[in-house]
């Protein structure tokens, strides 16, 4: 006889982590945040890191997990994607993390798959979903410079910046509630454009969109500009969203993954 034991490791919601491109010394490696992997495992998840794949192992990969979690990264998303010429040379991109991460978006949200998105992770999913971006947001008329400073230290970098407004009827508002959140701003890139069919979630003072949910998508999705993986469990807001990314993984894995857990679950 076996029985069901949800709080061991083996039955936690596994949560796909993508990785990004790295050169350490004259060596390329694939690497994921800490941060990052400690706010999926706030969220009661387990985070697998996955390196740069193909699109083709796309849905052998999903096979394997309960719920996307789209990281942050100093890269940015190729705006040949979105049709056009690099603006600034000088910025990092990751064309490796590209061209998976694309066409996993789309076939995570059309699975109806939990999906949570940080800073590049909300940029990647608008442009899978055919937004476009503001590659230097500073320079757009009417825009604030978002960007953070890299002589700061990196409390500073992290701290609340500005506040955004969490709009009417959308996911934000069901798990934090209506009116004016703090937070964080380290970003270049915005969007100009969003895709359609994405829902603004929360906006900006100067009305750059800062979250958005997928309404077609029949699973949770949420992206967010900012970044709540920092510090998460100092701050109530940032758990909550973790929270409910988790509890709907959760529901992902019991809906789709019960007889698989049952089978590893301990003889008593």
């Amino acid at each position: 006889m076996s029985t069901h034991h949800p709080s061991t490791p083996r039955n936690l919601p596994v949560v796909l982590v993508p990785a990004c491109s790295k050169m350490l010394g004259h060596h390329p490696f694939q690497a994921a945040g800490q941060k990052y992997l400690d706010a999926v495992r706030l969220g009661g998840c387990l985070p697998l890191v996955v390196p740069a794949a193909q699109p083709d192992d796309v849905n052998a990969l999903l096979s394997l997990a309960d719920g996307v979690f789209l990281t942050g990264s100093v890269s940015n998303t190729h705006p040949r994607h979105f049709g056009e010429d690099v603006h600034d040379t000088s910025l990092p991109l990751d064309e490796a993390r590209d061209a998976w991460t694309l066409p996993l978006v789309r076939e995570v949200l059309r699975r109806g798959m939990p999906l949570f998105g940080i800073c590049r992770g909300l940029q990647e999913t608008n442009v899978a979903l055919g937004g476009t971006l503001y590659q230097a947001v500073q320079e757009q008329p009417g825009l604030m410079d978002h960007r953070s400073r890299d002589e700061d230290p990196v409390d500073v970098q992290y701290g609340p910046v500005h506040p955004v407004h969490v709009q009417r009827g959308g996911v934000l508002e069901r798990v934090l509630g209506l009116g004016d959140l703090q937070v964080n701003s380290l970003h270049g890139q915005g969007i100009r454009r969003l895709a359609d069919g994405l829902r603004a979630e929360a906006l900006a003072p100067d009305g750059l969109v800062e979250a958005f949910s997928v309404p077609q998508s029949s699973g949770f999705s949420l992206c967010v500009q900012w970044h709540p993986e920092w510090r998460a469990d100092e701050n109530p807001a940032s758990r909550k969203l973790l929270t409910a990314f988790g509890r709907a993984c959760q529901a992902w894995r019991a809906a789709h993954h019960r007889n698989e857990d049952d089978d590893l679950a301990p003889e008593t």
